[in-house]
């Protein structure tokens, strides 16, 4: 098999084991009931920007009015409410960093003693811990068996990972700005998972996410969205301009009718894109696709 091309296919176990996020990244076994059908009324929308801190969030689909969209379900207030996440920050304070341990199963994320900011996959008093979930009840009802969550481009001054603890404490990546991109996991309907995000640097990252799906009909879902994620010792609210250019930018990259002008580059570059010299045009690599049907459920509905 080509290993080049081949898609990327980590499977992560239907016991989940959570990292506990302490500096020396122990993990802890955390045994999960399934799901049962989401059944509540679906939380209000709610509008203007809010930078989340502590607490628990998802990032999930839903049908609004019909309409196929991404949203961020804030648990964190005193109850729960859908944001649109490009008014949403999602913070990675101090508090959030660890030091990678001298584990080789997790050297992936850098060598050992190197910090890095983890919202972990156990909840962690006073970090985010960020999940994703298909438990709206326009999900549960109407798409036909799971939804596909594509990573299409990261933008930051470090790397950015999105992995799982599988039986036993073994790491399996689901996501990792280093690979080429885009890369992609399922989610199956009526499902809530949660991971560890982790991010090499501080600073603003921009994480470029797709959903798709199909009905029980057969009628084709497909959004996108950007989420916003602080890192590190800044202030939060910057991040709702990241990615933004300027006018006088705008106009000259007009002027040149350059399309390699139009991407937003941050001083340390795009990790996940690779500009083609002689042409200017940016290529995404063939997808690698990771399944992650039914694992770390842990039996929250909306």
């Amino acid at each position: 098999m080509n290993t080049a091309t081949a898609p990327w296919r980590p499977r992560a176990a239907l016991a989940a084991v959570a990292l506990a996020a302490s500096s020396a990244l122990v993990p802890t076994t955390v045994l999960v009931p399934a799901t049962s059908a989401a059944a509540d009324a679906p939380p209000p929308a709610a509008a203007g920007r809010k930078v989340i801190a502590d607490g628990h969030v998802d990032m999930g689909p839903r049908l609004d009015h019909g309409r196929w969209t991404i949203g961020i379900r804030d648990d964190s207030g005193p109850s729960p409410v859908w944001r649109d996440p490009a008014q949403t920050v999602l913070q990675a304070v101090d508090a959030a960093a660890v030091t990678v341990p001298s584990d080789p199963a997790f050297s992936f994320l850098g060598p050992a003693g190197a910090r890095v900011w983890l919202l972990p996959q156990v909840q962690q008093q006073g970090v985010l811990w960020p999940g994703w979930n298909s438990q709206d009840p326009s999900v549960v009802h109407t798409v036909d068996r799971e939804v596909t969550w594509k990573l299409e481009t990261v933008r930051g001054p470090g790397r950015f990972l999105l992995f799982v603890n599988e039986s036993f404490g073994t790491p399996s990546i689901l996501f990792d700005s280093a690979r080429r991109l885009p890369q992609e996991t399922g989610i199956e309907t009526n499902s809530h998972v949660h991971g560890n995000w982790a991010f090499t640097k501080p600073g603003t990252y921009l994480l470029g996410i797709r959903m798709t799906a199909r009905s029980l009909t057969g009628t084709p879902y497909d959004t996108a969205a950007t989420l916003r994620v602080s890192v590190g010792p800044q202030d939060p609210r910057q991040a709702f301009t990241a990615g933004q250019r300027p006018a006088s930018a705008t106009s000259t990259a007009r002027r040149h009718h350059s399309s390699a002008a139009g991407l937003w580059l941050p001083a340390a570059g795009v990790l996940a894109l690779l500009a083609a010299a002689a042409a200017g045009v940016v290529t995404l690599a063939r997808r690698r696709r990771a399944r992650t049907a039914g694992s770390g459920r842990d039996g929250r509905t909306p």
